[in-house]
């Protein structure tokens, strides 16, 4: 049995509609998860990729950003496991040294920059769940949910994670 091409065209509109309304949120997202904004935009891609595919299973279309947001994560983590062997860890970062005069401007992106970094160093999982809680604005209930964890595990990994970052050197302010 063939589908109709009306429900195809309908299907293809809706999904178009979403990325557009929903796809420079998500590209951050998927930004967070990965420190490459390259891959990222291949991370997003490949998780819209499958929520295409699976468009005419998801049932309840309301949920669709947690359904995104965790094929997102899990793509990543996928994608990290495999590549595993290949990233190193470098002490040399690839900008040129920052002029001693930085407007205030200037500043404000250095130590976003410095927080992005940061964030990216912490276990893939840990990661995840700070980006859903702090970059997301979703609660510990909603992270849990999103990632297939109980909130206990939200709350520990969360702990640990913060913990990290303010002991992170790059982070610390002088």
């Amino acid at each position: 049995m063939t589908t109709p091409v009306c429900s195809s065209e309908f299907t293809r509109y809706e999904f178009t509609s979403y990325v557009r309304t929903k796809g420079p949120a998500l590209l951050r997202t998927a930004r967070s998860l990965t420190p490459n904004p390259s891959d990222a935009e291949d991370l997003l891609q490949t998780a819209l990729t499958k929520t295409y595919l699976a468009w005419e299973r998801i049932d309840d279309h309301r949920a669709l950003d947690s359904y995104v947001r965790r094929t997102l994560v899990n793509t990543r983590t996928s994608l990290w496991r495999k590549r595993r062997v290949d990233e190193f860890a470098t002490d040399e970062l690839p900008e040129p040294a920052a002029v001693d005069a930085v407007p205030d401007g200037a500043e404000h992106q250095a130590q976003r920059d410095a927080m992005l970094r940061a964030i990216a160093r912490l276990p893939a999982r840990q990661r995840a769940m700070v980006v859903l809680r702090y970059y997301e604005d979703m609660s510990e209930a909603q992270t849990a949910e999103a990632l297939g964890v109980s909130v206990g595990t939200v709350k520990s990994a969360v702990s640990r994670a913060l913990s990290k970052l303010r002991e992170d050197p790059e982070l610390l302010v002088g």
